[in-house]
């Protein structure tokens, strides 16, 4: 058995996502979603996202079926909003993480998160690693300092900027292991 996490250097208890997995399947009502939700966690957030019945709504026009899609989910998320918010807060205390929300129904996907939540958090999980690989390469002092560089070379540069910053990266690399090595 391990511990729970307070001995660690990180202010956020581990997350076994398993675990997680089996104590929102314990605290969700069984009507809001088919089958098991999606979730998806890092050290920041979790989230989850649920499937609805699309049964019973019009398909016999594409556009009535997508307003129908997009209908249910904005029901869903209005209709289940404060319970929505006290699990959240819950799973809050009990992971040291934020909650988001989202759910599909047919084709139509959707995010939502209970609170409002600064910038870096309104990031999803892919886009932060990319602001943490600019960190940990050392092309930024910070992810607020990576999200600016990002920006800006999105505004210079219109063609072949993936290209430059993969050079880029590399070129860094480079330097950092030519410039003096850590004792």
């Amino acid at each position: 058995m391990k511990g729970h996490g307070h001995h660690h250097a990180s202010a956020r208890p581990e997350a076994d996502p398993e675990e997680v997995r089996g104590w929102f399947a314990g605290r969700l009502p069984d009507d809001w979603f088919q089958g098991p939700a999606d979730i998806t966690l890092d050290t920041e957030e979790i989230l989850l996202v649920g499937h609805l019945a699309a049964d019973g709504l019009p398909d016999d026009t594409p556009a009535a079926k997508a307003a129908a899609q997009a209908a249910r989910v904005k029901r869903f998320r209005e209709d289940t909003r404060d319970h929505r918010i006290r699990i959240a807060q819950e799973a809050e205390h009990r992971y040291g993480r934020q909650i988001s929300w989202g759910a599909e129904c047919g084709e139509h996907r959707e995010l939502f998160t209970t609170l409002a939540l600064p910038v870096m958090t309104r990031l999803r999980m892919p886009e932060r690693h990319v602001l943490d690989t600019l960190v940990s390469s050392g092309v930024a002092r910070s992810r607020a300092d990576a999200l600016a560089w990002c920006v800006r070379l999105v505004g210079q540069h219109e063609g072949e900027w993936l290209q430059e910053l993969q050079d880029a990266l590399a070129k860094v690399r480079e330097v950092r292991a030519e410039g003096p090595q850590p004792a």
